[in-house]
Order: structure tokens, then C-alpha cells, then sequence
């Protein structure tokens, strides 16, 4: 058993490997839990990103590591597999079609085995572990029953389907049932958290009460369960200081002249059929055809980086995409100006800030998504005050930002009209808007959410200590 008080379990470890040995990824949940980490002299369980890997636990920058080696087999059938091929489509609403086979559930079982183990051995007595994303949902209660003195958290990055969707699902008592080895189950929305314990309801028949959900133990009592919306944020701070730059700044003018000083519309998305960016094409490619928009004087930039590209449904859509640029572009374009610039690439946080500062339009037409940190970013990085977020309601970032336009991007029609509205708003208009956007993102930055979070941990852990009499 080791020393740590604190210990983040996550799908990956909060490090990339180079050629120069380890760096700390650069991801918005790292630079929020890497501190706490940090100072409470925790450890973080996750996997190295390599198949067939055996590493002992390390250090870097001041983290303790502890890595989960998988073999090439299990990431393809607990992560390629269950984790992205079953439990992800399903969880965004059957946008595509999950998929269940036993021999991935069965790898599914056997990699948050290896976890909870994993997390287990790291954590000190009494100590409380925090276990992130759908890729571990059974990890809550095998740590639960491995080590009861622990006070085990858990946050769902991603929606959680309504119990129509969700029934679908062959192991659904048995996920529950692991999520539920939770003392704190923490989701995007108060919808998600509402669709959980419905299920909850329904499945186990456990008694429900507000945000509470009473579960039975293996001494024949009960303890409650906290099933709550938790929305996290981005490192606005980060942004509002990238954003502030010159060299940054002059990037964003560099980039507007590149595009020959047009509207700049601007799509900033992982490609995943969950993000509606055939929707926006298709909305857009519309506008052009009619007249009510001309290359002339307005262009889409399409980031889509690149994600998941051993998945079938994945190389499909990117095929589907790219079919879909080139016919915008051919029917639209002129010897001087080009419809769409599709960017098929990563690129790093100054790009892509100087990227929302050139923009005068943000698309975020999700189908169905968590929340979009994307959105959030584009107005933490708009220190001008400019710029217009059109918004999909079918994110979770729709609950806060609510001076952005929300549509419904399965409304082409409705969708088209919100780019024209973008394109045409006043600037005192864009200015009152983005505000109030700008100061919901800093005041709640992905800082304050991890206090939120931490903080119902602490107080779970207060009242298990309370009831054992420790």
C-alpha cells in the first residue's frame, strides 16, 4: 500500500513520451488536477499510450505516475472495442450504431480490473480516489470492495443516455452497479445526472432522493451515493494570456490576410460524427448555392483533427468529409478565393488562439456532446470583445453560455439563418453577447470545477468517517 492521499485514476497517464523522454500533455483536465496532484504528493494511474509497455511508476514534473500496461489486444478490445465502438455511440445518442460483442465487454472487465488494482496499491488509508470516464466505469465498485476504507469519486466526461438508449446496453445492471461503488458520481449536465439515476430507478430500484441515491452495502445497511451535474471548464486564464500576446495577435492578421480579409467562419472539432460537421457543410454549402452567401466575401475553416483512424465509422466519416469539401469547393469556388479550407491536422493552443482571434463566426454544431470545451475557449480567447458563437444546443456548454445563438443543427434551415444573423450582427450587439459569455467562462474556469469537485469528496469523506466513527 502506497503513501498517496490523493489518486486520479484516467484512461491515460497526464504524459506524452518524445524523443527526449517524458512531457505533461497539454490537456485542460491535466493542468487542472496536476497541481493538486502536486501539492497533496498524490499519484495518477493511467495507461502509457503504448501497447505491450511495462513501466514501473516514475515522476515527472513533481506527479508520481502509476502505469497500467495493456497489450495490443486489449487497447483494440477494451478501448477500440467496448469503450468507442459500443458504450460511445450509445452514450451520444445512437448517432452511429453500437455495437456488443462479448469478447470486448469480457477485455472491458479485465482492463478496469487491472486498474483497480493499480489504484488500490497506490492509495494510502483512507484515502480518496478519483476515477475519470467511461472507459472505467466498473472501477468505483471494484475498488469499493478491494479497499472500503477509500472514498472513491468519479467524473463522466461524456452524456449519459436516457433510459430509452441506455437499455440497449446487455451489462447495464452491471455498469450501474460499478458506477455506483461511487461515493460521488459527477456528470456534464443536470440532464446527465437526471438520466442516471432514472436508470438508476428503473434497473436496480434503488430509492432516489434529489441528488441522492441510497445504495445498499454489504453489511446490510445503506449508504447514499451523490449522482450531480459538475460542469467543467476550460484554463480560461491561459487562454485571456495567449490571446494578449502580439506575436499571437499578429498571427490572427496574418491569418485574415491569407483569406484575402473575408468573414472568416471558423470549425474547430476532433472528427467524430458526433460534431455535426456534415451539418455545418451542408448548411453552408446551401447558403452558397442560393446567392445568400458568396466566396467572394466569406470563408469556412474546417479544422477536424484527426482521431481514432482504426476505427471503421471514423475513416468513413473522414472519406464522407472530404467528398463533401470537395464538392462545396467545386461548386463554389473561384480562381481567387476557395470556399472551404479544411484542415485535416492538430495544431498547438497559440494556433489555434490566433485562429479564434481571426475568426468573426464560431460553429459549434454538435449533434450531441458532453459539454465543448471548443466553445468556451473561443470566447476566453475573444479579449476584443468580437466574434459571434453560434452554439448547438445539444451541448452541454448550451446550459451556461446562453447569449451565444443555439440552434438545433439538425435544423439545416434554422442553421443557415443563424450564420447569416452571425455574419450581420452589429458589433455593440457581438460585444454585449461575448461578455457575458467571457466573464460565465472565467468566473467558472476548470479551477473552480475541480474545487467543486474535490470539495463533495471531502464531504463524503467526512460523513463515511463520521458514520465508522474513525
Amino acid at each position: 500500500m502506497s503513501d498517496a492521499d490523493l489518486v486520479i485514476v484516467a484512461n491515460r497517464l497526464p504524459v506524452d513520451r518524445d524523443a527526449d523522454g517524458w512531457r505533461t500533455s497539454p490537456g485542460g483536465l491535466v493542468a487542472a488536477l496536476e497541481p493538486v496532484v502536486r501539492q497533496t504528493k498524490g499519484a495518477w494511474v493511467g495507461w502509457p499510450g503504448q501497447p505491450d509497455l511495462e513501466l514501473q511508476p516514475f515522476e515527472v514534473d513533481g506527479m508520481r505516475l502509476v502505469p497500467v500496461a495493456l497489450s495490443e489486444q486489449e487497447v483494440e478490445l477494451h478501448y477500440e472495442g467496448f469503450a468507442n465502438a459500443t458504450i460511445w455511440p450509445l452514450y451520444h445518442d445512437v448517432i452511429a450504431v453500437p455495437r456488443y460483442r462479448r469478447v470486448w465487454w469480457d477485455a472491458y472487465v479485465r482492463v478496469n480490473e487491472r486498474f483497480a488494482q493499480a489504484a488500490a496499491a497506490a492509495a494510502a488509508p483512507n484515502a480518496t480516489v478519483w476515477v475519470h470516464d467511461y472507459q472505467l466505469q466498473l472501477v468505483p465498485a471494484m475498488l469499493r470492495e478491494a479497499r472500503p476504507d477509500l472514498t472513491i469519486g468519479y467524473f463522466h466526461h461524456i452524456p449519459f443516455p436516457a433510459y430509452g438508449l441506455y437499455s440497449q446496453l446487455p451489462w447495464r445492471r452491471l455498469v450501474l452497479e460499478g458506477l455506483l461503488g461511487a461515493d460521488v458520481i459527477g456528470f456534464q449536465r443536470v440532464a446527465d445526472a437526471s438520466n442516471f439515476t432514472a436508470c438508476v430507478r428503473r434497473l436496480l430500484h434503488f430509492e432516489t432522493r434529489a441528488s441522492g441515491i441510497r445504495v445498499p452495502t454489504a453489511d446490510g445497511g445503506t449508504r447514499v451515493a451523490l449522482a450531480k451535474a459538475f460542469p467543467i471548464s476550460i484554463d480560461a486564464a491561459a487562454y485571456v494570456e495567449l490571446a494578449g500576446r502580439a506575436e499571437v495577435q499578429e498571427r490572427a492578421r496574418e491569418i485574415r490576410e491569407s483569406l484575402g480579409g473575408r468573414t472568416v467562419l471558423l470549425g474547430v472539432d476532433r472528427l467524430d460524427y458526433t460534431k455535426g460537421i456534415r451539418h455545418r457543410l451542408k448548411a453552408y454549402g446551401e447558403l452558397l448555392d442560393e446567392g445568400r452567401l458568396d466566396v467572394e466575401d466569406v470563408v469556412l475553416v474546417q479544422v477536424a483533427s484527426p482521431s481514432r483512424e482504426r476505427v471503421a465509422a471514423y475513416v468513413e466519416l473522414r472519406d464522407e468529409i472530404e467528398r463533401t469539401v470537395a464538392r462545396v469547393n467545386g461548386n463554389s469556388d473561384t480562381v481567387g478565393s476557395s470556399a472551404v479550407r479544411y484542415l485535416h491536422q492538430s495544431y498547438p493552443r497559440e494556433e489555434m488562439v490566433a485562429l479564434f482571434l481571426a475568426a468573426d463566426v464560431m460553429l459549434v454544431t454538435a449533434l450531441r456532446d458532453g459539454m465543448n470545451l471548443v466553445a468556451k475557449e473561443y470566447a476566453a480567447s475573444r479579449v476584443d470583445n468580437r466574434g459571434v458563437l453560434i452554439l448547438s444546443e445539444f451541448a452541454g456548454a448550451a446550459d451556461e453560455l446562453r447569449t451565444a445563438l443555439r440552434v438545433n443543427p439538425h435544423d439545416i434551415d434554422t442553421l443557415k439563418n443563424a450564420i447569416l444573423e452571425a455574419i450581420e450582427m452589429p458589433a455593440a450587439e457581438q460585444s454585449r453577447r461575448m461578455r457575458t459569455l467571457r466573464r460565465r467562462v472565467l468566473d467558472n474556469d476548470i479551477e473552480a470545477w475541480s474545487r467543486a469537485c474535490l470539495s463533495a469528496l471531502a464531504e463524503a469523506r467526512d460523513q463515511r468517517m463520521k458514520r465508522s466513527g474513525s
